[in-house]
């Protein structure tokens, strides 16, 4: 049997996914491939170059709780104004995001990863949706947390390459095709309501795509759960807490995990057909 962990996207909220590793670790459940988008590429680019033990998921969880905003949206007045007056199609640096992935990643290139990982992104010209398998690991995984209007796209074999959220945030369907029949999504994001708008040109780009992404996931859980062994673990549960909130790691890497210990006790046998938890 071929195990797939699918990692979607979330920027911040992809804390969570570090606790939802420990948890399949704790029970020995471990992936024969890992497929990514934006957030989850980069946890998943993680994982896929170290051992799938409990330790590395609690290594994943150290670095999330040492990120900050200004770390991975490093200020710099000078993009961001001519990002408003059109001249750059960017608000922020891809430098500081740059080099959290340089200072995480373990191999050069995507092939070399110890577990085969694969992440997604978006042709900006076609909007067409690009699965990355080979190549140099810090550009795919640059290219699939690019975020539109924030970061600048990534040059890709002559493509301009951005954030794959925007059309496949959790990529089951890339999943199944390199053939997987169990099939775990860690979501980092679930439907929730905002308490006031969002504020701020990354926070309205983060939520237009989180409201986006929510019906997409409903239906590839439909149309895959009955052809694979699918377990979607439960996303968090933080009312208005926004993908760009990144104080708040803490609360998310704990409720991936004990919520995902739940559902993984609650279902036994994970290889049965699934039932999308609440």
């Amino acid at each position: 049997m071929t195990t797939a962990f699918v990692l979607s996207g979330g920027a911040s909220l992809g804390a969570t996914q570090a606790g939802m590793l420990q948890a399949l670790y704790e029970r020995d459940i471990r992936p024969d491939l890992f497929v990514g988008t934006a957030a989850g590429a980069l946890n998943a680019g993680f994982a896929a170059g170290r051992p799938s033990t409990v330790d590395t998921a609690i290594e994943l969880q150290r670095i999330w709780l040492g990120l900050s905003r200004s770390q991975v949206f490093p200020a710099s007045p000078l993009t961001a104004a001519l990002g408003a007056l059109g001249v750059r199609d960017h608000s922020f640096p891809p430098s500081g995001l740059q080099r959290i992935i340089e200072r995480q990643c373990d191999f050069v290139r995507l092939e070399d990863a110890a577990v085969p990982v694969h992440v997604v992104a978006a042709d900006v010209l076609t909007g067409e949706e690009v699965l990355l398998s080979h190549g140099p690991a810090v550009d795919a995984l640059l290219a699939s947390a690019a975020i539109p209007g924030v970061f600048p796209p990534v040059v890709w074999d002559g493509r301009l390459l951005m954030d794959g959220g925007v059309v496949d945030n959790v990529p089951i369907r890339h999943a199944v095709e390199l053939g997987a029949d169990r099939v775990f999504v860690l979501p980092a994001m679930g439907p929730s309501r905002l308490e006031e708008a969002p504020r701020g040109a990354v926070a309205a780009a983060m939520t237009a795509i989180t409201r986006a992404i929510t019906l997409r996931l409903e239906e590839d859980v439909g149309r895959y759960g009955g052809i694979v062994d699918l377990m979607v673990l439960p996303a968090p549960i933080l009312p208005g807490l926004l993908p760009t909130d990144f104080g708040h790691a803490d609360e998310l890497i704990e409720q991936g995990l004990h919520r995902a210990r739940g559902e993984l006790r609650r279902h036994r046998a994970p290889a049965r057909s699934l039932r999308r938890a609440a």
